[in-house]
């Protein structure tokens, strides 16, 4: 590559970051770390009236989370700031007066009620929503229908727009390096407003301005934007020449069971589609996320990263860095990507299996103090973790897989007991109790001998005592082998859980 890769992710802080929007940063992140490149974020916040308060936070604090943080933004720095375009407002309008000037755009005075008019009156069964395009342009008041002094007179009352003057019959193409080359009719795109009423920049100046100021070589997008990239390109070829223009790219869109996954898909199907918790300021209605559900950072990358792209190979389990090594936008795929929540929830499995104890003890230990559970000794943490964390889906799923070791139970299954309780089990385990104590060698494989051997004793079969055992130290039917359980609950709990269970039982 020619020249040094600069990529940008640039959202809206309108609200929760969607995991679609996380698969775009990713994949930014990815080529810009694979080529030695930058990787950029710039807030968009134009629309004023759409701006929520504390969704920029929000969208870093998920950035890190993830472990993709940017090398420049409103929070890191860099040399080509502002990164947030509310904060570049008086750096457009030159570029919106210069289109105007060289022909390729005009200034418009119609009003709100007078563009509602013009939908009604060029309304008809081949066109129900008639667009505001070379149609249409020369029928309303703008500065291409008023006189150069009307023009003036209304440009001093301030209240207008700047749209583009797109061309008739003309085909515009762009080489996508997804898609391949893509046309365009720009018969059929409308004269996009570029600079708003009230100075600010719409989506479509600000992107293209921006991508030049901040030299921008890749601009990485989802396919939503794709219809927009005839005005972009136009915009690029008027103001700063198609020579200097980013390669593109635009991403498939991420599928649910009905079409593209939307923001409210999360409550309707019952698994997250933000990265973090959000909770809309207005509504106070809470959008669970995935790392409140449980998932580990690595994981949600690793899903990301193969809903639309793969390595060519069988490969799934990725970790970051081997993602960077391995990432070709070449590789993404053009047509929608799928998502299973259940085929996420393997990738958490896999990675919590998978993932160093130590680390996962970082995630863990606040799980159980918030939940109540006093964790004594690291070293007991890490080994309740390795015992357990095969058996856990999620980091909640940790408190019911490993609370007991912690806490004494305060509740029996009962009913998983008595049915084959008798006189004779009870004498064993009371027997049991005695000999645990003079055991000298605390350890799984000593302690299932002893059981066995007065199993034989007693002329009980083992597997008939095993389920009570359990149950005694653990309170139900679950966790990891019961003499593993006895191991590391130590000599002194485990003799007392069973005294104090026998005499329920």
């Amino acid at each position: 590559m020619s020249k040094r890769v600069r990529v940008r992710f640039a959202p809206s802080p309108t609200g929760g970051l969607h995991l679609g929007g996380v698969r775009t940063v990713l994949y930014n992140y990815l080529f810009a770390k694979k080529h030695g490149g930058d990787f950029l974020v710039r807030i968009e916040d134009t629309d004023q009236s759409r701006y929520v308060p504390g969704a920029e936070e929000y969208i870093f604090d998920c950035l890190k989370w993830c472990g993709l943080d940017p090398d420049e933004s409103v929070q890191h720095g860099g040399n080509y700031g502002p990164y947030r375009q509310s904060e570049r407002k008086s750096s457009y309008r030159q570029y919106a007066e210069q289109l105007v000037k060289d022909g390729h755009a005009y200034y418009a005075f119609d009003t709100p009620e007078e563009l509602e008019k013009m939908r009604q009156d060029f309304r008809t069964e081949q066109n129900p929503s008639p667009q505001y395009d070379h149609t249409i342009r020369m029928k309303m008041r703008n500065s291409l229908t008023l006189t150069a002094d009307e023009t003036e007179k209304m440009l001093r009352d301030g209240k207008f727009v700047t749209r583009i003057k797109m061309p008739a019959g003309e085909t515009v193409s762009f080489m996508d390096m997804i898609r391949g080359e893509v046309h365009f009719d720009t018969s059929l795109v409308d004269d996009k407003v570029l600079l708003k009423a009230d100075g600010m920049p719409t989506y479509h100046l600000a992107v293209v301005v921006d991508d030049h100021l901040m030299q921008i070589s890749h601009a990485f997008r989802g396919e939503e934007w794709l219809s927009s990239a005839p005005v972009h390109i136009l915009l690029w070829k008027y103001l700063f020449g198609l020579g200097n223009m980013p390669q593109w790219a635009h991403f498939p869109l991420i599928l649910g069971p009905n079409g593209k996954l939307s923001k409210r898909d999360g409550s309707k199907y019952g698994f997250p589609v933000f990265a973090m918790n959000w909770t809309d300021p207005k509504s106070g209605e809470l959008t669970e996320g995935f790392k409140e559900k449980g998932f580990l950072p690595g994981a949600f990358i690793n899903l990301l990263a193969l809903l639309g792209w793969n390595d060519g190979t069988e490969q799934e389990i990725f970790s970051k860095e081997e993602l960077i090594e391995k990432f070709s936008i070449e590789r993404v795929h053009s047509g929608g990507a799928k998502f299973d929540y259940e085929k996420a929830k393997w990738f958490n499995h896999e990675w919590i299996k998978r993932w160093p104890v130590r680390d996962l003890s970082y995630q863990v230990k606040p799980l159980l103090e918030e939940n109540g559970l006093w964790v004594p000794d690291d070293n007991l943490l890490n080994k309740v973790i390795e015992l357990v964390k095969d058996r856990c889906t999620f980091l909640p799923d940790f408190i019911q897989q490993s609370s007991f070791f912690f806490k004494s139970p305060d509740s029996w299954d009962l009913d998983a007991v008595k049915p084959n309780w008798n006189p004779d089990k009870r004498i064993f385990f009371e027997n049991f109790a005695t000999r645990l104590a003079a055991i000298s060698t605390w350890e799984s494989v000593t302690l299932e001998n002893e059981f066995k051997n007065l199993a034989g004793e007693k002329n009980i079969k083992p597997g008939e005592l095993q389920l009570p055992f359990r149950i005694m130290l653990v309170g139900g039917k679950f966790g990891p082998p019961v003499f593993h359980i006895a191991e590391l609950l130590g000599k002194e709990e485990t003799i007392s859980r069973i005294e104090k269970a026998v005499s329920l039982f």
